[in-house]
This record gives C-alpha cells, structure tokens and sequence, in this order.
C-alpha cells in the first residue's frame, strides 16, 4: 500500500461543475488508488442550503461513469460534508472551523488542509482573508491553498489578486493550477530533453528553425459564452496553458529536477521573452473569430448564447515568440489556438534546419526535406520524426519517412488525468507541476501589449469557417519567415 497523506480538503465552490466533473473524480481516484484512504475528508461549501446527504449523493452521481463497484463509492462518499457557506459573512467561518477540527479529530488528518477555491477569481482575496482573520490556519500541519485560473485578466489585476492571497499565505503555500501541467505528455517534455543526448544537444538554434505549438478545439465555446466572451483565446489559452508548454520546451537544463531549481529556470526564461512593442503587434500575432460553417448547420461565434453579436472576442489566435537569449536567441516559436477548428489535437512539431550542403550532387534537392519531430499530447500520445531516405530500387532517389511512437489503448487507459497527477502533488508538497507568480508576472507583461492593441481597434470578424484551420492571415505568419504549418489535419 503507498504510503497515506492525511488531508482535510476544504472546497470552497463545492457545489460546482469543476468540483463534480474535475475534482471529485481525481479524488475518488486517488481513493481507489490508496494515495487516500482512511484519513481524509472533504468539506464541500458553496450557498445552497444542501444536506450533508444531498452533498453525498451529488459526489455519486458524478462518479458514475468511473466506477460500478457502488460499495466502494459509497465508502469514499462517507467522507464527505457540506456547509451552506456565505464568503463575506465571518460567522460562517467560524461554524466551518468547528467543522474542520471535528472532522480532524475524526479521520485523524494531523491538522493538514488543503483549501481549493472552485470559485469566482474576484473572491480569491476575500476568502484568503477570512481564512486569517477567523484562524482557520492550522499550527502543526501543512495549509495550502489551491486556485484555478483565470488567475486575474491582466498584469495589474493579477497582482492585486497575488497581493491579497499573499496576506495569508507565502508562495511556497500557494498552488496555482495549470492542468496542461498535469497532462503526460507535457511532463514526458523535460525528460525527452534532457536524459537523451540525441536531443539535448540539438535543442538549439544552432539545429532548430522553428517550433510550432498547435492548440486546437473542434467544438465551439457552447454554453460558455457568458465567461468565454469577456475572456478570448489570448487570455483563455496562450497567457497560461501556450506559455507553459512553451517554458517545458525552451527552459534550459536545472541544476536538478527540483521544485525551487525548475521554477529558477522558468523565471529565467521568461525573463528573456522577447517583448512587442505596440507597433509589432500585428506583424507578430494574428487574431479569429468562427463563422458559420461551410454547410451551414454550425452557427457563428456571435450566434451564440450569452454572446454579444457585435463581439470582438477572438477565438483563435497565432503568434510568433522569440526569446532573447543564447540557446533560442532567432528561432521562432509560432503558437496557434482556436475554437471550431476541423479536430481536436495539442501538438508540439520541431522543424530542424536543412544540411547546408547537400554532398549527394544527384539528389533533387528540393526533394530533401527539414527532419520533423513531433510531440503529440491529446487525443493520441506519442512521437513522430520524419526523415530523409531513398527511394527502393536502382535509381537513386530521395524519399521521407517517418519513425513513429504511439501509445496503445490499453496504455491510454492507464494513464491518470491531469488532475489526479495534480492533487497527488500538492498532497506531496510539489510545486514543480504548478506556476509561480514570477512567471505569470512575465507573461502577464508580454500577454497585456497584445491585448491593449487589440483593444484600440475593431476586426472584421467573422474571419474563418467553423471547421477550418483559422484566419488565412495565420499562413501568412509563418509565409513571410518562408515556413508553413506542419500539422494541417
């Protein structure tokens, strides 16, 4: 049996979806898979007036399509109470700190508690203050405090939020939640890079032309579109989830692979961004919006419900970022993301610079193409690298292949979700897997010049067909570098 870490998990937003189709389910799998057992609980607040059964039956219902065993959800559910919870009403965390010392006494949780916040970003500060001002803080046991993004929509907002939060807890207490960084593929990125010399003395300018991030969606924003269009994929997508990929790929090597030395070489990193200038902005970063479809049984962005039909929300974006320093210093990172796109796929494709000279004078050498490696993240998972070869038979003759790694079902199964791999984390005290605040200070920065220039001028949107690969200006991004998209599909 692994070894238990005793924790009382206070969600507050307990109510939720993300707590019903997220957080339980990682929880419960964490249960199954004896990380937690005996000695933990859940206190579930949110302002309806539900019953600790109610509560129960909810986190069931949840769990349905995970597990038939109705004994062992029923066991793991027991663990679970719920408190009608006003965020502003001090009263109420006083009754939610009797709750929690009961329910230490109980499950024997040695005075551990995680706080998750499932709830609006504009009420992260008022619930951090309540947790000092009431004492919910323990003495003896580990407190730490877990937010989902978005985390603030610009540098100035975040920091006031950072600010609040840092009132009651220190940085080294503080998990905030990118759940790309929980995903397998995303974290098999450092240990490809740097415990194979094959790669780790290619990855450089000296080697690499450019690398392609492709961060694509088929569905449309649905029922989101109350949250989705204040938000836009330049907040949504590239200031958290584009940006860390992008650290995973580009970090250079940590003295080791420690929380404290990996989040010294993000800072660094993200240090070196190459800033824009408004006036670059347009030459560099390219902005979307869905349209209807080529058939017409897809409606447009602004169709939708919740949804401003004079809009300027973006659904797509593709960017060109550089960094300034001495590994990547004149390679080009061109990330893309969108909304409505013909299918669902994270991808990362590494184009390699050509020989210089070609020694084989009877070769077409127009036929002798850039090596490719390709990291596939989602649906799939696994890697490709296309090469350079001949053709079978007498004449000597160019041909590509490619060499291919795939996960198998049977594989895929096994592998946890992101938010499982997650809470294991902070239960073990691990920040490597989650952002600091140093880094999001730096995106922030770089994120905020794009957006204000956006701000200042309105787009012909609709810009592309639901079900296409983004705005034809997308091509043209990488067309003037004399490059084109990899991944097409």
């Amino acid at each position: 049996m692994k070894q238990e870490n005793p924790a009382l998990f206070i969600i507050f937003g307990g109510s939720g979806d993300l707590a019903h189709r997220k957080l339980y389910p990682a929880l419960f799998n964490l249960y199954r898979n004896n990380y937690i057992n005996k000695k933990f609980a859940v206190i579930g607040t949110a302002r309806r007036d539900w019953s600790d059964d109610f509560f129960r039956d909810t986190v069931k219902e949840s769990l349905k399509k995970f597990c038939e065993d109705e004994k062992m959800v029923q066991e793991f559910s027991s663990h679970f109470y719920y408190q009608s919870h006003d965020v502003n009403d001090s009263q109420h965390y006083i009754t939610l700190k009797k709750l929690a010392q009961s329910l230490n006494d109980k499950y024997e949780l040695e005075e551990n508690r995680v706080y998750y916040m499932a709830i609006a970003p504009s009420l992260f500060g008022t619930v951090a203050g309540h947790i000092k001002s009431e004492n919910l803080i323990t003495d003896n046991g580990f407190n730490r405090l877990v937010i989902e993004k978005p985390f603030g929509h610009d540098f100035k907002s975040a920091k006031k939020l950072n600010d609040e939060i840092s009132q009651t807890f220190d940085e080294e207490q503080i998990y905030r939640i990118d759940h790309y960084l929980g995903k397998e593929m995303v974290q098999n990125i450092p240990v490809l890079r740097f415990n194979n010399p094959v790669f780790n003395t290619i990855w450089n300018k000296d080697y690499i032309s450019n690398v392609q991030i492709t961060l694509a969606e088929s569905l449309g924003v649905e029922e989101r579109g109350g949250y989705y269009d204040g938000a836009g994929a330049l907040r949504d997508m590239v200031q958290n989830h584009v940006m860390q990929i992008l650290a995973q790929l580009t970090m250079e090597k940590p003295e080791e692979f420690t929380s404290q030395k990996v989040h010294q070489s993000k800072k660094e990193l993200f240090a070196s961004l190459k800033m824009l200038s408004s006036d670059e902005v347009d030459k560099n970063f390219v902005r979307g919006q869905y349209g209807v479809n080529l058939n017409q049984t897809q409606i447009s962005y602004r169709e939708g419900p919740n949804i401003n039909p004079e809009s300027q929300t973006e659904t797509y974006v593709a960017g060109k970022i550089m960094f300034d320093n001495d590994t990547f210093r004149g390679v080009p990172f061109y990330v893309r993301t969108g909304k409505r796109l013909p299918e669902k796929s994270t991808r990362i494709d590494i184009v390699f610079k050509k020989d210089i000279k070609n020694i084989f004078t009877s070769l077409n050498e127009s036929e002798i193409k850039e090596n490719i490696f390709s990291i596939i993240i989602e649906p799939d998972q696994g890697y490709e690298l296309l090469m350079n070869g001949t053709k079978v038979g007498m004449d000597f003759a160019t041909d590509t292949f490619s060499m291919n790694f795939k996960r198998s079902a049977k594989e895929l199964d096994k592998v946890p979700e992101a938010y499982e791999r997650l809470m294991v984390n902070i239960l073990d005290g691990d920040h490597t897997n989650f952002t600091h605040w140093d880094e999001l200070s730096s995106t922030w920065k770089y994120i905020d010049v794009i957006r204000q220039k956006w701000d200042e001028e309105k787009e012909d949107f609709p810009n592309y067909r639901s079900g296409t690969f983004g705005p034809k200006k997308a091509d043209d991004l990488l067309a003037r570098d004399g490059n084109q998209w990899v991944f097409r599909g």
